[in-house]
């Protein structure tokens, strides 16, 4: 097995697989069960527990090629079971096998609440196990529940995305749009974030749009002031578009505008022709 890196973390998933081996365990009187998550080139260990003995480490991945998991994705019931892995034919040349010293297997593909392939939920044991069509079917409702909880930490990640949405335009050029509401919590979140990543990505001119801005009990959030001046700090140019006239009109917003160190202009194309940055059709 090889240490690899990248694939992204599934925070839900990992806590509700952990509850559910220990039923899966039980259930099918196997040592371990673990899920896996398929990369481009490789099959990744996510999560897993081990009951005795220690099987299946967590965070290792093999090439896809080499994985139990290609078989399982690949067989038309979704599914591979055996009582030995050392004897059986499709896995007793792989290499994996001997390293894993493991007998009894099944495992399930797994797939995320649109259908597509995510990766596996397999189970194994060091003594032969004769799995069922019963057990089957137990293993695939389990992938089935877990599917679900793929879908909610995708949706989590699609929330977190949005919550500080930069989008790069090219080297040292990023736009900053601030859609909705800005509580204390995502206030603290977009400081962080955005300056960051003008340090990381060594941005000279930042365009924040506010056409979608929300204000939260009618009051401008303090967070541009801070964010402009931090910006300012560091040496980034900061252009803001989107002022909407309501939002001018609303009582202190004027005045707070005024104080901020920044170009004011009509749209984000105006801002980019303005830092010489051609949008062409």
């Amino acid at each position: 097995m090889n240490k690899k890196q990248g694939m992204s973390t599934h925070d839900s998933l990992k806590a509700v697989s952990y509850k559910l081996f220990q039923v899966i365990s039980d259930e099918l009187g196997v040592n371990t069960a673990y899920v896996t998550e398929r990369g481009p080139t490789a099959m990744k260990v996510i999560s897993s527990f081990n009951k005795d003995h220690y099987i299946i480490p967590e965070g290792y991945a093999v090439d896809y090629d080499g994985t139990y998991c290609r078989l399982i994705i690949q067989s038309d019931q979704e599914a591979m079971r055996t009582n030995n892995l050392g004897s059986f034919t499709l896995t007793k040349d792989l290499e994996v096998t001997p390293q894993l010293e493991a007998k009894g297997f099944l495992g399930v593909t797994l797939r995320d609440f649109y259908g597509e392939v995510f990766g596996t939920l397999c189970v194994m044991d060091k003594e032969e196990k004769e799995f069922s069509d019963q057990d089957i079917h137990f293993l695939k409702q389990m992938a089935d529940v877990l599917s679900y909880v793929i879908h909610l930490d995708n949706t989590l990640a699609d929330i977190e995305l949005l919550s500080v949405p930069i989008i790069p335009i090219k080297k040292g050029l990023a736009i900053l749009s601030l859609q909705g509401n800005i509580n204390e919590s995502r206030s603290q979140k977009i400081m962080e974030d955005t300056l960051h990543y003008a340090a990381d990505k060594s941005v000279h001119s930042f365009v924040i749009d506010l056409s979608q801005l929300r204000l939260l009990e009618n009051q401008f959030p303090d967070v541009l002031k801070n964010l402009v001046s931090g910006l300012n700090v560091m040496g980034v140019q900061v252009m803001m578009t989107g002022l909407p006239p309501w939002l001018v009109q609303k009582p202190g917003v004027s005045e707070h505008l005024s104080q901020l160190k920044t170009e004011y202009v009509a749209d984000i194309e105006s801002a980019l022709n303005k830092i010489g940055y051609r949008l062409e059709k």
